[in-house]
């Protein structure tokens, strides 16, 4: 039994019965509909679908990170059982919550100055932050320590691939990530933005594709170019999607034709709360394990 705890945020986007499979705690973000605020508790107080409709309905959907409180009871759990916390958080490109975990970490470890408190940004964000937890998983059972741990992870998180497409730009316009005449037209052309996580941790459009299939097409290139040994990628695949599972089945489904030494099937689950609120319904988002720490376009 590891001698430390290694967690995450909710913004994993995994089940949570896949996390406590794993011993992986998390902590959970918040959001708000309509200025009531939720928990993003993985899907459990607010179901995929409602919060989708809602967004669908029009509901106004607005994000709150982490607080240094927060982390600070979260981190404090642990350390008053004997443990060294080595937490993950979700990109900093993405979200600023790093600096409350680390601002929560700064005031334990004085409290606890026995302990090892560690805070790692991902880099990575929804499911392929979830991946990445996995394999961090991996190496903690395989008996690695925190310290080799947290070097692992720093050295490796830019090796995991995030690609992604979105069907409905209504979310990305409200957000001011895309503009009213962009959109509009992209609309009307049924433009489907190509998008990935780059070595920054930042969401970046790469191409404008006028068709679900030929984004689809073309996202599926992209892990032939960019897996880890190509066609022969042996890894684990994931897929998350905002209320659009017959699109991320058709890519699912593509990648086990393609990729037969995958190791397992492709798993699939719903973006979160909070990764829900920025894309609205209509995302899909593959994700994948490349042999360089390089995000390459």
């Amino acid at each position: 039994m590891a001698e430390y705890i290694l967690s995450c945020c909710s913004t994993a986007d995994l089940s949570r019965e896949h996390l406590l499979s794993r011993n992986i705690p998390y902590v959970c973000f918040h959001f708000f509909l309509n200025d009531e605020e939720k928990i993003d508790d993985l899907g459990i107080s607010v179901p995929p679908k409602v919060l989708f409709d809602s967004i669908k309905a029009g509901a106004s959907a607005r994000t709150a990170q982490v607080n240094a409180d927060e982390y600070e009871a979260f981190f404090r759990t642990y350390l008053q059982e004997g443990k060294d916390v080595l937490h993950v958080t979700l990109s900093s490109g993405i979200s600023g919550t790093i600096n409350s975990a680390q601002a929560a970490a700064a005031v334990l470890r004085e409290e606890f100055p026995e302990r090892k408190i560690y805070i790692v940004d991902s880099l990575c964000a929804s499911s392929g932050y979830g991946l990445f937890m996995d394999k961090l998983a991996d190496l903690r059972d395989e008996g690695m320590g925190i310290d080799e741990l947290k070097d692992w992870a720093e050295a490796n998180r830019l090796r995991l691939n995030h690609w992604f497409f979105s069907t409905d730009l209504t979310q990305y316009i409200r957000g001011g990530r895309v503009s009213k005449t962009a959109g509009f037209v992209g609309g009307l052309l049924g433009i489907c933005p190509l998008l990935h996580v780059n070595n920054e941790g930042k969401l970046e459009p790469v191409a404008k594709i006028p068709s679900k299939k030929l984004v689809r097409r073309e996202m599926l290139k992209k892990m032939e170019t960019q897996a880890e040994n190509g066609l022969d990628y042996s890894g684990k695949c994931y897929i998350c999607q905002s209320d659009i599972m017959d699109e991320a089945r058709k890519v699912a489904d593509e990648i086990e034709k393609r990729f037969p030494h995958l190791n397992g099937k492709v798993q699939i689950y719903p973006i979160g709360g909070v990764i829900g609120c920025h894309t609205g319904p209509g995302t899909v988002a593959l994700f994948f394990w490349t042999g360089e720490a390089d995000r390459r376009r």
